[in-house]
């Protein structure tokens, strides 16, 4: 009788069953690091608990966002910087959470690669409970899925998956009228969006990643690689202290298309590009592009991350909380009649 042949495993085809495990464990006291309260089970279950009760709500309407990284991605596959790419993730979720009036409460993730390698994923994931934990959100779940056939070496691809409460009735935007004032919150850079166009820019410019940033300190793949800001205790804060109608995260689409989206039919808004200096990074996206004007508003922040739409009577009182919180505010302008986005002065 001829003797059988070893049979083949799963991890011959790819797929290394010890690794996931190994990763679980490593990024345990991360997740735990993010424990807040509602927080119910840890990592490795079927589903993951969460208790509203628990968190303080009384009559509570959920609030769901998910989002990815984008392209942005690629540039951090292509330098190694992998450790605050999961901030991003998070950050992308959990500010549009906040502009409808909700606090984030727990957040999981999905991470995909052709290769399970534990040290990138751990520093990934560690990164997705840095964004958690800085924006007091549990994460409290999530997948590893390693795909072999589906991902080239080394590429990876995350999704994030947020659910916020409020208080029924307590929802945004609400009482937009003519006359609120617009502040504006400092980004720190392109944050996730307009990222395809960016890696285009630094195509045409014929710079590496490791080259010095023409715009700042470090090279330019670090200076691209800042991670989007987080803006939910500093918001909520706000809206706590009463006085704000609406919020709106500047992401793609930029200022012409987002700031639209929380005004009722038929109000507009008024902007005074003069009233904050426009960062070096998109200065030189622009000129190296040859970008006009408009075509960068509408794809980029342009520097404002976070707009706060706020009664009147309450923008400064309001605009030194933010400030109080570590916030850099700009009064943008007003809310007028009309719809669109009109602006004045110039950013180039």
């Amino acid at each position: 009788m001829s003797e059988r042949k070893p049979g083949l495993t799963y991890s011959q085809a790819g797929v290394d069953i010890d690794a996931g495990n190994a990763l679980v464990e490593r990024i345990k006291p991360a997740a735990k690091r993010t424990t807040r309260p509602g927080t119910m089970s840890g990592l490795g279950g079927f589903g993951a608990l969460f208790d509203l009760k628990g968190a303080g709500y009384q009559d509570p309407i959920l609030v769901a966002a998910t989002d990815g990284v984008g392209t942005k991605l690629r540039i951090a596959i292509d330098t190694g910087n992998v450790d605050t790419i999961g901030i991003d993730l998070v950050a992308m979720c959990v500010n549009d959470l906040v502009c409808q009036g909700a606090e984030p409460l727990f957040f999981l993730d999905y991470f995909a690669t052709g290769k399970l390698e534990v040290d990138q994923a751990a520093r990934i994931i560690e990164g997705i409970a840095e964004g958690c934990a800085q924006s007091g959100c549990a994460l409290i779940g999530g997948e590893t899925a390693e795909m072999p056939g589906m991902y080239a070496k080394d590429d990876f691809d995350l999704a994030g998956f947020a659910v916020g409460a409020m208080e029924r009735g307590a929802d945004l935007p609400a009482g937009v009228q003519e006359g609120d004032v617009l502040l504006g919150l400092a980004s720190n850079g392109v944050h996730s969006n307009g990222y395809s166009f960016v890696r285009k820019v630094v195509e045409l410019s014929g710079l590496g990643w490791d080259a010095a940033s023409p715009f700042g300190d470090g090279s330019l793949g670090e200076a691209l690689l800042a991670p989007t800001r987080l803006y939910v205790k500093q918001a909520l804060a706000a809206v706590r202290a009463g006085g704000v109608h609406a919020l709106a995260h500047i992401t793609g689409g930029g200022l012409t298309e987002n700031l639209p989206r929380v005004l009722p039919e038929g109000m507009g808004a008024t902007i005074d590009l003069g009233a904050w200096q426009l960062p070096g990074v998109f200065r030189w996206l622009a000129e190296t592009a040859n970008m006009e004007e408009a075509e960068l508003l509408k794809t980029f922040n342009c520097g404002i991350g976070m707009i706060c739409v706020v009664a009147a009577d309450q923008a400064d009182t309001l605009k030194a909380l933010l400030e109080a919180e570590g916030e850099t505010v700009t009064k943008l302008g007003t809310i007028t009649a009309g719809a669109g986005v009109a602006y004045e002065g110039k950013l180039l």
